[in-house]
Order: structure tokens, then C-alpha cells, then sequence
């Protein structure tokens, strides 16, 4: 079986490793420093299910020359603010007849580029057609004790993303796969915004109908801004579309969802950040998607509300409530969706 290499010891990477593992294959878990990868060897993947234990095909180490010798793939499990410095680092491991495998879900803030084009930019050129991106509603937690769930993962080249899938696919994991790498990436990152709306509705008790009509519209926004960043829109009704954006709204194991929930009640948003032991990248996502959506002349309100929550201390209920009352129109109006324009240059040439 092929040996694999984890970068980042986050939940999904660790539970990302266990899955391949337990599939047969063999996985170097890497992280930063020896003090972290002695503490991982001596606890369980996951302090909240204790009956859980590293699989014996699971090695940790924080050596990156040990973790990346004679690897088929090499999957990035980091923070997207951490991705480029974690790329540089590996870079010098990588050969031509190695997966490049992209499991985050963010935009880099000041760049607002996607991880993928982040990991491009950091590798020799001839090994960028080796990058694929994972993405889905894919909560770890529930897919570490063994749950089914259902991924994508994309590359621009087909049979790269079959090579992936073959690799990545377990009893309880089905991996389907894509080629379009910008429309799979978006719809995981941008989806992590409309999550912290989500979770600022069901914290200030909402209900279903005002969660339902946001997340429908956050949905619009996601699609709206990344059809005009060149994805295709079928791309956001499939699991890296609307599926993630469905388990990331509804499920209390969603980061960025218990964020929205914390700021509702009150909380500063730096002391929910400082008691959470992962990363709620909807927080950074954020920011960076509301400067592409200014600079491509995108109307995305639930973004900037959210932005004003989050960057400006705007109140979370104000902020809601001006977003169910404003001034309603056409339910597109001020979105570039460049689907429309399609399906109307269509009906011109068959009359």
C-alpha cells in the first residue's frame, strides 16, 4: 500500500490519517515541533472519544525529511493562513510522481487567493499539475467514529483526481470527483461565512424560517461571487457546494457555526477565538471575500454584515435584523451571475 504523508495535526488531518491507516495504508503524521508530536503519540486522536486509538500504521513525527521520504501523496491539513510557510517547507520534499493534496478550506487574507493557487505559487511548475483540492461536508468528528459521509476532490486533470480518489476512498468515506478546482475550493471556503451567520441566527433564536431565507440567500452570494471568479455553477448545488454549506449550518460540531452562536450571545469575538482549540476560517474567509467581492463589483450584504460583526463590533442582532428588513427587489438584483447571461444569450439564438 502506498505511503501517504499528513501535514498539520488539526482534527481532519488527524482523522484524515486514521481513516488511511485503518484503510491499510501507511501515514506519517507531521507536526511543528517534537513537544507536539510526543504529546500526540502518547494521547488519542480525539480527548472526546476516548475509546478511539491511533492506528499502528500511523507514525507522527516532526521531522519533514522522515514524513515526506518515499510518499505517494502529501495532504495539507493547516490552517489556510498557514499554508504558503507549511508549502515552502515541503516544497524542497516533493518529486514529480507525487499528489499534492489540498484538505483546507480558506482564502489567504491580502493575497485572496485559493489554497490551491497558494500551493502553486510555492512549488516547482512541473509538479503543479499534482495539485488537488478536498472538499465536502465532511465534520470530522462524526467521520472519526466511523460515520458515512461523501467527499470531492478535484484536479484540473481528471485522471489526477481518479488517482486521488483510489487513494483517498474508504468503506465510510466516498470520494466523487471534479475538475473544477475553483468552484470545489469556494464553495468550502465561503460556505464558512454563511455558517457564522447561521449560528448568530440560531443564537438569538430566529427559527427555521429566518435560518432557511438566510442561508438560501448566503447561498446566492457564494455562487454569485464565485461564478464571476470562473467556477462553474453547477459546481455549488453538489457537495462541495450545498452539502457542505448544509452540515456547516445545521451542525453544532461546525467551528465557525459555535462562533456565530458565541457572538450572539455577547461574547467578544478574541475571547471565543482564544478558548477554541481549532481554527473557524469563515473568520479570515471573511475579510478576504469581501475585498475580491469590491474588486469584481459583487453585492454580497450577508458578507458585509457579517465583516461588520466581526471586524467592527457591530451588534450581531442589529446586524441580522437589518439584513431580514431591508429593502427587498429582485431576488438576483445586484449580482453579476454570469448564468443568467448565458441562458439569456440562449433564448436570443433559438428565436
Amino acid at each position: 500500500m502506498p505511503k501517504i504523508a499528513i501535514i498539520g495535526t488539526t482534527s481532519w488531518g488527524i482523522t484524515l490519517g486514521v481513516l488511511l491507516a485503518n484503510k491499510g495504508q501507511q501515514v506519517r503524521l507531521w507536526a511543528r515541533t517534537e513537544q507536539e508530536a510526543g504529546k500526540l503519540r502518547k494521547n488519542r486522536p480525539n480527548p472526546e472519544q476516548p475509546h478511539l486509538t491511533f492506528p499502528a500504521k500511523v507514525s507522527i513525527t516532526s521531522s519533514m525529511e522522515e514524513a515526506l521520504a518515499d510518499v505517494k501523496a502529501v495532504i495539507f491539513a493547516v490552517p489556510s493562513q498557514t499554508m504558503r510557510q507549511n508549502v515552502k517547507l515541503v516544497a524542497p520534499y516533493l518529486t514529480r510522481s507525487m499528489l499534492i493534496i489540498s484538505a483546507a478550506k480558506g482564502l489567504e487574507i491580502g493575497s485572496n487567493k485559493r489554497m490551491s493557487q497558494v500551493i502553486a505559487e510555492e512549488i516547482n511548475p512541473r509538479y503543479q499539475s499534482n495539485i488537488c483540492v478536498l472538499s465536502g461536508p465532511n465534520l470530522s468528528q462524526e467521520i472519526l467514529t466511523g460515520l458515512p459521509a461523501a467527499t470531492i476532490v478535484a484536479a484540473e486533470d481528471e485522471e489526477v483526481a481518479k488517482v486521488a480518489q483510489k487513494l483517498l476512498v474508504t468503506p465510510n468515506l466516498c470520494v466523487f470527483t471534479h475538475t473544477d478546482v475553483a468552484g470545489v475550493e469556494l464553495g468550502g471556503a465561503l460556505k464558512n461565512i454563511i455558517a457564522l451567520g447561521a449560528g448568530m441566527a440560531d443564537g438569538l433564536s430566529f427559527g427555521d424560517n429566518a435560518k432557511a431565507a438566510f442561508i438560501t440567500r448566503g447561498f446566492t452570494e457564494i455562487a454569485a461571487l464565485g461564478v464571476t471568479l470562473g467556477a462553474n455553477p453547477l459546481t455549488f448545488s453538489g457537495l462541495a457546494g450545498f452539502g457542505d454549506l448544509i452540515a456547516t449550518c445545521a451542525s453544532g460540531l461546525s467551528r465557525n457555526h459555535y462562533v456565530g452562536v458565541e457572538l450572539a450571545k455577547g461574547r467578544p469575538l478574541k475571547e471565543i477565538t482564544e478558548s477554541m482549540s481549532g481554527v473557524a476560517e469563515g473568520i479570515t474567509t471573511t475579510a478576504a471575500a469581501l475585498a475580491l467581492a469590491r474588486e469584481h463589483g459583487i453585492a454580497m450584504p450577508i458578507t458585509e454584515k457579517i465583516y461588520q460583526v466581526l471586524y467592527e463590533g457591530a451588534d450581531p442582532r442589529q446586524a441580522s435584523e437589518e439584513l431580514m428588513c431591508a429593502q427587498a427587489g429582485h431576488e438576483l438584483k445586484g449580482r453579476k451571475w454570469q448564468l443568467f447571461s448565458f441562458f439569456r444569450r440562449r433564448r436570443r439564438s433559438q428565436v
